[in-house]
């Protein structure tokens, strides 16, 4: 059993020579993990299971709402709950047996991955989440590829296992197969679909029953060990025949359980259930917390930065507006690093080299916040944005440290964005900043100054149409999208030193990003690589090179 830090009464003082032994007890409670899936996959539903059993709601709520059901606690846009989709991320802090949780909410839906990225670089651990029918889908692979260039150690839950799917052992052959990652199934179904009747702890060799609970409650568990004899009278001799052969086989032939493996990213623990119905939510949050890997040390400009580091830091991963429409707030989501940070301390902001007073620090739930007067590596606070804050920024205090900054990714899709209200401008143009500060759209300008409408850049049309949503709902603006046409961008290394080298080029659009940075548009990848052929020293990147101590464009 994993031992458990005492909790103290009263932090000490940075002075106080017990205040080492207090922040690294307060580190080892700490736990933080992102869930990414494909879209449909459940991770919402898993999200409020996780909430439930950890004590923080008393009923989990259904993604599609029907009636006066509850809606869930992670999905608090209007437009999420309208479409039963995440489509921002956010933060959701429990306790759960004396550890505290830093849950981050992702949105699975595609078109929202750089939502993703961004929260994975705040995250310590990651939980892939795989539908038993369909096994792995394109979106989970492009977001195991980012846990993979971060080394996040990542636990995987077969989810829907009360739905006909496919053979457990073929849904782990596919991810070594595909991902190339080496798997160890922590517990092991008794039978599927239908005939789900519950999994088996491989290392307790335990067996934990279920019976379907009333929509939204916690499931009724019964827990026997393997070999008790009544576990032939609740369990049918063939599935439970089955699972032991299956067992059997998995012990001659699988990976063995290796926490170094798994915090290398290099091994995926595997879960067995189904989040609607419960069924093995427990035991995975039981056992994750067991295995997951806590606060991690952080790369920066000064190297790797220990949790342990006396000195407050900690960087910006998300910025958002109007979460609390009836107060028009805009919250910067920082992810804590190192040190003790208290409420009303100073930091020195690294972008700028400013001083900033942090007052009003919240704890984040969903939609819900309270002010916090403490927290720890690991831990993710809100904090009032005035304005100041980017996303990549980092705060710090005693010596200067900057934290690796987050990209921006190359968009697809690209359209003007034409106020047809000129009365509305003054709420157009701090709309468009605001939703451009927090990452919901990338923002792209004409190179012409007379044309001033902004050019919406994203992954996917959903962020178009959550842009105009938010603007006619949060800003008063309706707009109108002109699409421009083009299907690929490409940042131009160097800047525009380099892109007045070449001279004169064709079939592509130059515009500036939010920094300031040229910006090559192209309709497809034909034009992209004629350009490449004809002016091999023009060096061009899919990624946006992070920017420091420069403030962006303003409409």
């Amino acid at each position: 059993m994993r031992s458990v830090p005492p909790v103290y009464d009263s932090f000490p003082s940075s002075s106080d020579e017990d205040f080492d032994a207090a922040l690294a007890n307060e580190v080892g409670r700490r736990k933080n993990f992102a869930i990414i899936s494909h879209p449909d996959a459940g991770k919402t539903t898993l999200t409020e299971k996780l909430l439930l059993y950890g004590g923080a709601i008393q009923q989990a709520g259904a993604v599609k709402a029907r009636g006066a059901q509850r809606k869930v606690t992670s999905d608090w846009m209007e437009l999420e709950k309208q479409r039963g989709i995440s489509i921002t991320s956010t933060v959701l802090q429990f306790d759960y047996r004396n550890t505290t949780i830093n849950l981050l909410d992702t949105p699975g839906h595609q078109d929202f991955s750089e939502d993703t990225y961004r929260t994975l670089a705040a995250a310590d651990n990651a939980v892939m989440l795989e539908d038993a029918a369909k096994g792995l889908e394109p979106q989970t692979r492009k977001l195991f590829e980012v846990c993979r260039l971060r080394q996040i150690p990542i636990f995987t839950f077969i989810n829907k296992m009360d739905r006909p799917g496919q053979e457990p052992l073929a849904l782990l052959d596919e991810i070594e197969a595909e991902l190339g990652l080496l798997t160890c199934a922590v517990n092991w179904p008794i039978g599927s679909g239908e005939l789900f009747r519950g999994v088996v702890d491989r290392r307790t060799k335990e067996v934990f029953l279920f019976s379907r609970a009333e929509r939204g409650r916690q499931s009724i568990e019964k827990k026997l060990i393997l070999e008790d004899p009544e576990l032939r009278n609740l369990v049918e001799d063939d599935l439970l025949d089955k699972a032991l052969e299956e067992l059997e086989l998995l012990e001659e032939a699988g990976a063995g359980m290796d926490l170094e493996l798994v915090h290398a990213g290099e091994l995926t623990p595997v879960f067995f259930g189904s989040a609607m119905t419960n069924f093995g939510v427990r035991p995975f949050l039981d056992a994750f917390l067991e295995m997951a890997q806590g606060p991690a040390a952080r790369t920066s400009s000064e190297g790797l930065v220990d949790p342990l580091r006396p000195e407050f830091s900690g960087f910006v991963f998300k910025l958002q507006a109007n979460m609390d429409p009836r107060h028009r707030d805009r919250v910067a989501f920082i992810r804590i690093c190192s040190g003790r940070f208290e409420k009303d301390m100073t930091v020195r902001h690294a972008r700028t080299g400013k001083q900033i007073r942090l007052s009003r620090p919240q704890k984040i739930f969903g939609q819900d916040r309270a002010v916090v007067d403490d927290a720890f590596p690991g831990d993710v606070i809100g904090l009032n944005n005035p304005g100041m804050f980017a996303i990549g920024d980092t705060l710090y205090i005693g010596k200067r440290v900057e934290y690796e900054g987050i990209p921006c990714f190359s968009p697809e899709i690209f359209s003007w964005l034409r106020n047809p209200n000129p009365s509305a401008f003054k709420n157009f143009r701090k709309g468009v900043n605001e939703l451009r500060e927090e990452g919901a759209v990338q923002i792209l300008y004409d190179t012409d100054q007379s044309k001033r409408d902004p050019i919406l850049a994203a992954v996917g049309q959903l962020q178009m149409e959550v842009v105009q949503h938010r603007l006619e709902n949060e800003y008063g603006v309706s707009t109108r999208l002109e699409p421009m046409g083009y299907q690929v961008a490409r940042w131009v290394d160097g800047g525009w030193n380099e892109l007045e080298k070449v001279g004169r080029i064709f079939n592509c659009k130059t515009v500036q990003d939010s920094w300031f940075r040229p910006v090559l548009l192209f309709k497809n990848d034909w034009n992209l690589n004629q350009l490449q052929e004809e002016h091999t020293d023009l060096k061009l990147s899919s990624v946006a090179p992070v920017v420091s101590g420069v403030d962006p464009i303003s409409l």
